[in-house]
């Protein structure tokens, strides 16, 4: 019986439903979006490239791995745990013998793989480009469409894609910087592969002994692809090999795991999207219980007399709970299932942001799997009868008398549970803003840093009633110079605070999530452009639009009059046990000149070959101090044991560790350097330096000034991807301001009708909304702002060691004019459509 009343209830009063379907159909949308970001991280399948035409490749391990022992009641529990390394990893030549040994492999085809550029003008966007052997062009396979293989050591092969967007035919020459100094080619030869051209790189390809001078790996591969006998089967030839291969710490991948093996991001982007995913759907879920909630209690508020006659003619509190949850379970059901159908464009398009922002690899296959979906609409069923149980849960306990005068006048109070549970609220987001506050990594700070903001806004969502009336008493003066209508306002904010609760939480919730993405990433950011002013002695950078500053560069600025010193930069990620950590590779001589760290303790005197300077927070996490040895992994995972010598306070603004560049050089995938810093004598100008390298195409000279301008355009562009990422909350946050608003203002054309027939006029009424808007508004900005000020703060002194959270004012206020707009776009137009209705009409009808 309740289920046909639920039925009949949501039929015959769409509209008041309307708002908790909208609120609960952007949160289904979200968790499928968010859910299927997930999945791709953890499912998602990359599509090999190069190595299409090898059904086994052999490749060096490219992780480094921890076993750890505990002991439990007398039993030993072994786990063994691995991370991927941040550069390629090589195998050993003589494994190419090892593995054409094995029965069943007709060929073994070592591949070289290193970044080459063009330094080539052309139209379009450019790919990555990489160069190979000619002799493995079998592994795609790559075949000649005009001219002829590479011979000796200057010649180069270019695949058709770049040839016909380069204007380049055999006979052309084509400069290409490798791992080393530019250098001239003659174009031999066209290829294009059988499968098309290649989605994500460029391939040239040299002669065996010019790749091996190139990739400058002597005795090293890249790769093996294993090309099959006739009639075995590659899973087979696979086992086999790997069985061979024992104890080497070679990898055997077939079918789909070769696709990582080529393109090493992708287990870094499957880390990045699980982690955004879970972020992103984790908060999103938050967001939609808080919103559904408010928006499910506004929706019973408005139906109080109604459910308060269902009491007095003897309606049980069971039946009555019954039925209000099947009611949200009819709602939660269609809205949770066109959530999930609109979800799976949203997570699309969403992907197709990551791929545009080179976040996510664009050959990670998106998964679109119903898991997501299922969950979506769990997710909804779910919060649609907890948040009708628990909004209904008053009504619904109360005896008849005390419903019926509760639906006439708004409760003095709220309920003691609800104060308490705000309570609890309010002090589990004070204790994570104190937790924030001595976090000092940033992927541990920012999950807490956008939990510390839900949960206080949840706080003010329980306490909002409470909050409303000490924040009426101070704008009562204020509302009253707007006449008629601030007085009316202030009754109403005094009389119904509960309802005005419910449209003060979202646009809490709005501004105070808005301004903590829009300023965590300057507040980080800009702390550590202030340690690099501070910590770079040099006046002058060289920087490179190509790949990276040569040796030779460095060099010729070194030898340059008035220069005295010139300190080569190349970064990378190393492993201390599991732990990443930044780390940079420099010249040790002269770098006194150049670079100043703020050493703490020890001397960056004598820094060599052996040795190593950490940060203060390297320092404090792994227990070092100077003398002290480190082990680490380096970028393509060989381990070494080195010396701390120092110890420095400017860790953000130049990494973790710092490392002899020479050592670093030899194990990275671009071993150029990102950047040299330039000290000179008073008096050397910049047209002296640029003399010096006009020699070295693409390479340039900045002042310290303009290096640092640079450096805030790639930090623009981080903060870009974490308003991508969260944008989609953001924008469902705003979505609930108007839902909230629009219903809270729509519900009211009784008393628009009586305030009518009472005298009031009809520009009065909206005077009146206007006032309202402008103090639910003043109440929630101030509010958020207050949310977001904690939070940040806090997360700055962690992350920095200062209370100095970025507020840009500007961005600041305009945040505030989009949540004012909103605020009273969604209570006027409602408003004016309401007090169309003769008040006549609307004061006689049911």
């Amino acid at each position: 019986m309740m289920l046909r009343y639920a039925l009949q209830t949501v039929r015959d009063r769409k509209a008041g439903f309307l708002g908790a379907f909208v609120a609960l159909l952007c949160a289904a949308a979200l968790v499928t979006a968010c859910g299927t970001l997930l999945e791709t991280g953890l499912r998602g399948k990359i599509a090999t490239e190069r190595y299409a035409a090898a059904p086994v490749v052999v490749s060096a391990d490219q992780n480094v791995h921890q076993t750890t022992v505990k002991e439990k009641k007398g039993k030993a529990k072994t786990k063994h745990k691995a991370k991927p390394v941040a550069e390629r990893a090589w195998l050993p030549a003589s494994t190419v013998d090892a593995v054409r040994s094995v029965p069943g492999v007709e060929r073994a085809v070592p591949e070289l793989s290193f970044q080459a550029v063009p330094l080539v003008k052309a139209p379009g966007g450019a790919k990555p480009s990489y160069g190979h052997a000619w002799t493995s062009a079998a592994l795609t396979p790559f075949t000649l469409t005009e001219g002829r293989a590479p011979q000796g050591g200057g010649e180069v092969v270019v695949d058709r894609e770049l040839a016909a967007r380069a204007g380049l035919k055999p006979g052309a020459p084509l400069t290409v910087q490798a791992t080393g100094e530019p250098k001239t080619y003659t174009v031999s030869g066209i290829a294009r592969s059988a499968r098309g051209d290649l989605a994500r790189q460029n391939a040239l390809f040299f002669g065996d002994a010019e790749a091996q001078r190139l990739a400058a790996r002597d005795g090293q591969v890249t790769a093996i692809g294993v090309l099959p006998a006739p009639g075995t089967d590659p899973g087979e030839l696979a086992g086999r090999i790997e069985h061979a291969l024992r104890g080497t710490g070679a990898q055997v991948t077939a079918g789909d795991a070769r696709g990582p093996v080529e393109f090493l991001d992708a287990a870094g982007a499957r880390i990045k999207l699980v982690s955004m995913g879970g972020a992103m759907g984790g908060t999103s879920l938050l967001v939609a219980i808080l919103v559904v909630v408010g928006t499910f209690s506004l929706s019973v508020q408005q139906r109080y007399r109604e459910l308060a006659l269902l009491r007095a003619i003897a309606a049980t509190p069971k039946q009555l709970r019954r039925m209000i949850g099947r009611e949200a379970l009819v709602v939660g059901l269609a809205a949770g299932a066109a959530g999930a159908l609109a979800g799976l464009p949203l997570a699309a398009w969403l992907h197709g942001r990551f791929v545009e922002s080179g976040v996510v690899p664009a050959n990670l296959e998106r998964t679109a799997g119903i898991f997501p979906m299922f969950a979506a609409v769990g997710a909804s069923l779910l919060g649609a009868w907890a948040a009708a149980r628990i909004t209904g849960r008053r009504i619904a306990r109360i005896r008849p008398a005390e419903a019926l005068a509760e639906a006439a006048l708004e409760r003095g109070r709220p309920a003691w549970i609800r104060i308490a549970i705000g309570v609890l609220l309010l002090a589990g987001g004070v204790v994570l803003v104190a937790v924030l506050s001595v976090l000092r990594t940033e992927p541990a700070s920012t999950p807490v840093t956008f939990l510390a903001v839900v949960v206080l806004a949840g706080a003010v969502s329980l306490l909002g009633p409470l909050l409303v009336r000490g924040a009426t008493a101070l704008l009562a003066g204020p509302l009253r110079l707007a006449g008629a209508g601030g007085h009316l306002a202030t009754a109403n904010l005094r009389g119904n605070a509960t309802r005005m609760a419910s449209a003060v939480t979202p646009l809490a919730l709005l501004i105070g999530m808005t301004c903590t993405v829009l300023f965590i990433t300057p507040t980080l950011g800009n702390a550590a452009r202030a340690q690099a002013r501070d910590g770079v002695r040099a006046g002058w950078v060289l920087a490179a639009q190509g790949p990276g500053v040569t040796g030779a560069a460095a060099e010729r600025i070194r030898r340059t009059p008035g220069v005295t010193a010139a300190t080569e930069i190349v970064h990378t990620s190393v492993r201390v046990g599991l732990t990443k950590y930044g780390a940079q590779g420099v010249t040790p001589a002269g770098l006194a000149r150049t670079w100043d760290p703020g050493v703490t303790s020890g001397s960056l005197d004598g820094f060599g070959e052996k040795s190593v300077a950490v940060s203060e927070l390297a320092a404090d996490q792994l227990g070092l101090k100077p003398g002290s040895p480190l082990k680490l992994a380096l970028g393509d995972g060989t381990p070494v044991t080195l010396t701390v010598s120092a110890v420095y306070a400017r860790g953000l603004g130049f990494g973790d560790l710092t490392l002899p560049h020479d050592l670093v050089a030899a194990h990275v995938d671009n071993p150029l350097a990102s950047s040299v810093l330039v000290a000179a004598e008073p008096g050397t100008g910049r047209e002296q330096l640029v003399a010096a390298v006009r020699e070295f195409p693409g390479v340039g000279v900045l002042s310290a000034h303009d290096a640092d301008e640079v450096w805030a355009e790639r930090q623009q562009a981080g903060a870009e991807i974490n308003l991508l990422a969260m944008g989609l909350v953001l924008a469902f946050t705003a979505i609930a301001v108007v839902n909230t608003l629009a219903m809270s203002t729509a519900e009211r054309l009784r008393e628009f009708a009586m305030l009518r027939l009472a005298g009031a006029k009809r520009r009065q009424v909206l005077r009146m909304l206007r006032a309202e808007a402008v103090a639910v508004l003043l109440i929630g900005a101030v509010l958020g702002s207050g949310i977001s000020l904690a939070v940040l703060t806090a997360f700055s002194v962690g992350m920095t060691g200062a209370a100095a959270p970025a507020v840009l004012p500007v961005v600041y206020v305009g945040v505030l004019g989009v949540a004012g707009l909103l605020a009273l776009a969604a209570t006027a137009l409602p408003g004016r459509v309401a007090l169309r209705v003769p008040p006549v009409e609307v004061a006689t009808s049911r």
